[in-house]
């Protein structure tokens, strides 16, 4: 039975490509959609992509998750990744194995991104590796026994 992976985007992602292209790159989420599609069908396993500005949509997503067939969750939660318990506590109830990733360095940024409510709980994190931070937790997605 091929994979399901979900990948999940929050607050302002939508606007890759354009937002602030000099932390964020040039890219856009269409783009990073894409490519890990075409990984994902090389691989023979589905991807399936939801991003929201909004908290409680990202919340009822993971929920739906434990339902439908997801294996494993990428996450870039964006500022959410520091602020929403809400989001952790639903990644907590699915037990949906996730990697969290960050296209800038939080590190390397203002010292309130540097708090992720959901590293804890994920089975990895990739930080500042732009857009191939997403293609490497497809492949570790793809290649882990966890589901």
């Amino acid at each position: 039975m091929a994979k399901c992976i979900l990948v999940l985007n929050g607050p302002n992602l939508n606007l890759l490509g354009a937002r602030e292209p000099q932390i964020y790159g040039s890219t856009s989420l269409p783009d990073i959609e894409r490519s890990l599609t075409a990984d994902a069908a090389a691989r023979a396993a589905r991807v399936s992509f939801f991003q929201s500005n909004h908290e409680g949509a990202l919340v009822d997503r993971v929920q739906a998750a434990r339902t439908d067939g997801v294996d494993f969750i990428i996450i870039n939660a964006g500022a959410l990744t520091h602020t929403s318990i809400g989001l952790r506590d639903a990644l907590a109830a699915v037990a949906i194995p996730f990697i969290e990733v960050h296209l800038s360095n939080v590190h390397r940024r203002e010292s309130f991104r540097h708090r992720s409510y959901l590293a804890d709980l994920a089975v990895g994190v990739i930080t500042g590796l732009g857009p191939a931070g997403y293609r490497c937790a497809l492949q570790y997605a793809l290649d882990s026994d966890q589901d």
